[in-house]
């Protein structure tokens, strides 16, 4: 069974339980894999029709009619190869005037990978993934692109790092994503229509028309989340995107992005940071943990006794 067939039997399931909000979500993932105006003519039709008709049963006959026509139409569309699309090589980084240092960092990404970076504060995620986006040149050791690019903006394109302090924008939130549609190559035809898959897909619909201090810095992460997935970046590094969330927000942005990640189509290598170990080891392929600037392995027994208390999270409907 291939990946895409994986996925598809899994939003079959979903739709059984009747979890619509999810499937819809994958629905709209399916529909960007298409690169099709008419899927995705289709799909924001159907988008309004479940806003206006919120009946479960209309609900779940209209999703299970185009799940079976996407899964149609993308049966037979060849998969990319698992491929890395970023090493870094015994990096470190030094500051002539601070105590602090960090590495030697070594780490490698593939297509469709999530790496969760944690660790305290001033231990150096930040630095690391600035030092991974060509924000900071290197003291030692070097970073590898393993994708074609022409020139540091061609780069730039390919792989986007979202800072935790995201930088002020002006007009509505809709304005801004179409404009960035058009800047990065998405005809008149495409590109309203996919702004408006992107924004229904991170769930910011009902804030289309809002501008940049109408947004909680939670919804602003999704801004530039959407900004992103514009652009069709082969990576994305994105620093501290859990802050000033609650638990059940946490949750839905990991699901995002790994759901993002995991593309049949359009894999994406991400690297996120955070303090919240537990929930980034849930949804990470592979987690890196900073101590003043070094690098741990998790499994070895130098990192295990940094985190001596056992956790164990139940998840229940329960008050």
């Amino acid at each position: 069974m291939n990946e895409f067939q994986r996925q598809y039997d899994e939003v079959r399931d979903l739709l059984r339980f009747g979890d619509y909000a999810l499937v819809i979500k994958r629905v709209i993932d399916f529909t960007l894999d298409t690169l099709s105006v008419a899927f995705y003519k289709k799909t924001n039709a159907l988008l309004d029709r479940l806003d206006d008709n919120p009946d479960d049963e209309a609900k779940s006959r209209e999703l299970s009619i185009i799940l079976d026509e996407l899964h149609v139409f993308l049966s037979d569309r060849q998969m990319p190869k698992r491929e890395k699309v970023l090493e870094a090589i015994h990096i470190q980084k030094q500051y002539s005037h601070s105590s602090f240092a960090l590495g030697p960092v070594n780490l490698s990404l593939y297509a469709g990978d999530i790496v969760g970076l944690v660790g305290e504060n001033g231990n150096g995620k930040t630095t690391l993934l600035r030092v991974l986006c060509g924000e900071l040149y290197t003291t030692s050791g070097k970073v590898e692109y393993a994708f074609p690019y022409k020139d540091a903006y061609d780069l730039r394109t390919q792989l986007v790092y979202i800072p935790q302090r995201t930088d002020t924008w002006y007009g509505s939130m809709f304005e801004n994503l179409v404009f960035t549609a058009a800047m990065y190559g998405y005809t008149p035809e495409e590109n309203e229509l996919v702004v408006n898959l992107i924004i229904a897909r991170l769930g910011l619909r009902k804030f289309r028309s809002h501008s940049w201090k109408h947004l909680s810095s939670g919804y602003k992460m999704r801004f530039e989340l959407a900004r992103m997935l514009l652009r069709k970046p082969k990576v994305l590094l994105i620093d501290e995107p859990l802050a000033n969330l609650d638990i059940l927000a946490q949750q839905t942005v990991l699901e995002d992005f790994r759901a993002i990640a995991k593309s049949a189509f359009r894999p994406i290598g991400i690297i996120l940071s955070s303090q919240q170990l537990y929930e980034v080891e849930k949804t990470s392929d592979q987690v890196i943990f900073l101590k003043q600037g070094v690098q741990k392995n998790l499994h070895n027994d130098e990192a295990a006794s940094e985190m001596k208390d056992l956790v164990i999270e139940f998840e229940s409907e329960w008050t």
